[in-house]
């Protein structure tokens, strides 16, 4: 288990998940959060007792005896996001979480005046304190470069102060909270309307921080503005924010990556209202939209790492802090022992009642193994602004995953790229997002913020896998258009050998609109599964079409010639993210069927497309435009259709072979697939795939925009008619050869 990990954990999570009956509220009292006598009494108990919990707790009490060996210093900020101020004021809050905690839990009062003391000196200094010097452009803070690192500071320190302040004097208890808490409030709230009003993360962060101090501090009124917003209207606030972010899925508008974010202050200030208010029923709010939004965020994983939605630092997983509060404070409520196979994997425990409960399952071996699942995500406040379709196959089959993105914009964290694709195998991304372009606390690349680039590459259209028409980004790029428009997720299905889904798109460009239908197929007779992509463009005049495919390998074969530029490369272009891709290599395809395979760890991996006479294929490399390496490296190849007006894109992504270093064997490193043909009946697209061993299978679907599932249809596939109803019909045809 990571030390550092479990240290950090433990500051936050103590009090996001302890809930006990006996709680009261704004009763003067203290802990007064979301901590309860009887939740204390239990974890003195176990703390005492050989197991998890004993173990989690030696190491954070071993933790804050080493820090609390060092002097105190509370530095005059002055670094933005990774330089020493900035991260000295994140060690001094988790310091005073902790601290606070080891002293509710041992009794024994240096913690209490190591508390005492830190938060002191915050006092002293608070009230003085200019706008940061590195200050954000759109929210800055004092203690941070961005008010919402003011706002996390608040919800940590809050709840260290709150195991303490029974130890302090009247004047002490003065100095901190008017001094400090109140000033820290009041710069949060009713300084900057712009973020705590704002339905989004920053403004989430800011309600949970002001209402967990109004708990504390016994201030019903900012409770009240933090639930609806300043002015009370029910606008914003807290409430808003679980209505307007999640949709009824639990699906949250900006992705996974920020859904994880989002999850720790939802949880957190959802607690202490609970505790304190419990005729609020907050964990029944919307039909129980908190406990979806932590299994939604499970669920938005593969191989221990969320999909990288829109603005995401691919390196983020379950594992994360925000996660294993999350994940405890589920289990807390229902007892689902599949929860506990999450917790497992997050090898952490939280120092709270509820991760008393977690201890004990995992030391009883009560775990049972957690199903990831093919389902949609439905996004939007009603469900109906399109959605995120992943389709998975079973550990047995190879744990494939296939991921659609038919959501919305995703606000300013979205990115231009409607009906984009991801693809998993082998535990590795195989057909890659770019994510963010952003080194995270990394003061070096603009102080750890979001690069320039983010704007010019990872948003633009051409870094996903989607189309581009004439080198523009869907949208124009233009933030208020796509967050004005969505696709239309028009059908998803599952059965025993496909899962299939299908969603269209009008807006992003004007007179164009394209749908995107694909399917993972697995089949006995082919040895893995395999995914059809369709993406048909049906536009009002002619235009240039390119449809990017981001890999990740090493190239091996193609089966046409490639033109390569070994001497010197040029950019593919001049804006909209061209700029920053250098043209590796180009190629034309004379067949009918093109095949470009690549290597990827032990397993080798077949793009098959249908030709278009005349397309080319385009290689890519990131850099270009890039004159201080703040790109990493990014391949992709492209196929581009020029003067077309309706056109489709038809592909078969193929997995095969073994390629073995050790052993030194190679086993079917090229292409099985014989056959992929296309067809068109009425609304019909009839897709035929075969393979060298007889493998013969038809994919038929409505390509209309919307699809009534009841509806009855009627194809012929060689002279044989077969009736069905719904969207989309499936033949396995196959006359394997022995």
């Amino acid at each position: 288990m990571n030390f550092c990990l479990k240290i950090i954990s433990t500051a936050i999570l103590y009090t996001v998940i302890t809930v006990g009956a006996n709680a009261k509220s704004l009763s003067g009292e203290h802990p007064s959060l979301v901590n309860n006598p009887n939740d204390i009494v239990q974890m003195k108990n176990a703390i005492n007792s050989p197991g998890a919990f004993q173990d989690e707790f030696l190491a954070v009490k071993a933790s804050v005896d080493a820090e609390m060996q060092q002097p105190i210093v509370v530095p005059m900020p002055k670094d933005a996001g990774g330089g020493y101020t900035h991260e000295k004021h994140k060690s001094n809050q988790r310091l005073i979480y902790n601290a606070g905690m080891m002293y509710q839990l041992t009794g024994e009062i240096q913690y209490a005046e190591r508390v005492s003391a830190i938060l002191s000196k915050y006092a002293d200094m608070y009230p003085t304190l200019p706008i940061h010097p590195k200050r954000k452009e759109q929210s800055p803070g004092k203690l941070f470069w961005q008010s919402l690192n003011e706002a996390v500071w608040l919800v940590y320190s809050i709840q260290g102060y709150d195991s303490i302040a029974d130890t302090l004097t009247k004047e002490q208890r003065q100095h901190i909270e008017n001094n400090l808490f109140r000033n820290l409030v009041s710069y949060i709230s009713e300084e900057s309307p712009q973020t705590f009003n704002r339905v989004h993360n920053h403004g989430t962060w800011a309600t949970a921080a002001v209402g967990m101090a109004g708990f504390v501090l016994g201030e019903n009124e900012w409770v009240e503005k933090a639930l609806y917003d300043l002015e009370k209207s029910g606008k914003g606030g807290f409430l808003r924010q679980l209505d307007e972010l999640f949709s009824p899925d639990g699906y949250y508008n900006e992705g996974p990556y920020y859904q994880r974010y989002a999850l720790m202050p939802f949880v957190l200030f959802a607690k202490a209202i609970e505790v304190n208010q419990p005729e609020r029923k907050i964990f029944e709010y919307r039909d129980g939209i908190i406990l979806k939004a932590i299994e939604a965020t499970i669920q938005l994983s593969y191989n221990k790492l969320f999909f990288p939605i829109n603005d995401a630092i691919k390196d983020k997983g379950i594992d994360t802090i925000e996660l294993v509060y999350g994940v405890t404070i589920a289990y807390g409520l229902n007892n689902d022992d599949t929860l506990l196979d999450i917790a497992r994997v997050q090898d952490t425990i939280v120092l709270t009642g509820d991760g008393l409960k977690v201890a004990r399952g995992l030391d009883a071996a009560l775990t049972q193994p957690y199903q990831y699942k093919s389902l949609v995500f439905r996004d939007g406040t009603k469900g109906d602004e399109g959605g995120l379709a992943i389709m998975r196959t079973s550990p047995e089959r190879g744990n494939q995953a296939l991921v659609l993105k038919a959501t919305s914009q995703g606000m300013n964290h979205g990115h231009f790229d409607k009906l984009n694709w991801l693809f998993y195998d082998n535990g590795e991304e195989i057909i890659n997002d770019y994510g963010a372009a952003r080194f995270l606390n990394v003061e070096a690349k603009y102080g750890g913020h979001y690069l320039k680039e983010n704007n010019t590459y990872a948003k633009q259209t051409i870094s996903h896998n989607t189309l581009v028409v004439d080198e523009t980004s869907h949208f124009n790029g233009e933030l208020d258009t796509g967050n004005a428009n969505h696709p239309e997720l028009l059908f998803f299905d599952e059965a025993s050998n496909i899962r299939v889904s299908s969603a269209n798109i009008e807006k992003t460009y004007d007179g164009v609109e394209f749908t995107r239908t694909q399917a993972l197929v697995d089949i006995p007779s082919v040895s893995r599964p395999f995914v059809i992509d369709v993406l048909s463009v049906v536009a009002d005049d002619k235009h240039q079409y390119d449809l990017p495919v981001h890999f990740n390998g090493h190239l091996m074969d193609t089966s046409f010639e490639l033109n390569t530029a070994t001497k010197s490369l040029s950019a593919l272009g001049e804006k909209n993210g061209y700029q920053h891709l250098w043209l590796a290599a180009k190629g034309q395809e004379q067949n009918d069927l093109g095949k470009i395979t690549w290597l990827n760890k032990n397993r080798f991996y077949s793009y098959n497309f249908i030709n278009t006479k005349g397309s080319n294929i385009i290689f890519t490399r990131t850099g270009a435009n890039d004159p201080n390496f703040n790109l990493v490296e990014d391949k992709a190849f492209i196929t581009r259709v020029e003067n077309a007006q309706n056109h489709d894109f038809v592909s078969v992504l193929e997995l095969h072979g073994e390629y073995n270093p050790s052993k030194e064997f190679t086993t079917n490193s090229h292409s099985k697939l014989s056959k992929l043909i296309h067809t068109k009946e009425g609304d019909l697209d009839i897709i035929n795939v075969g393979f060298k061993n007889g493998t013969d299978i038809v994919l038929v679907f409505n390509a209309k925009q919307k699809v009534d599932d009841s509806e009855a249809h009627s194809v012929t596939i060689d002279g044989k008619t077969h009736d069905f109803t719904g969207p989309y019909l499936f033949l396995d045809r196959s006359k394997i050869e022995e």
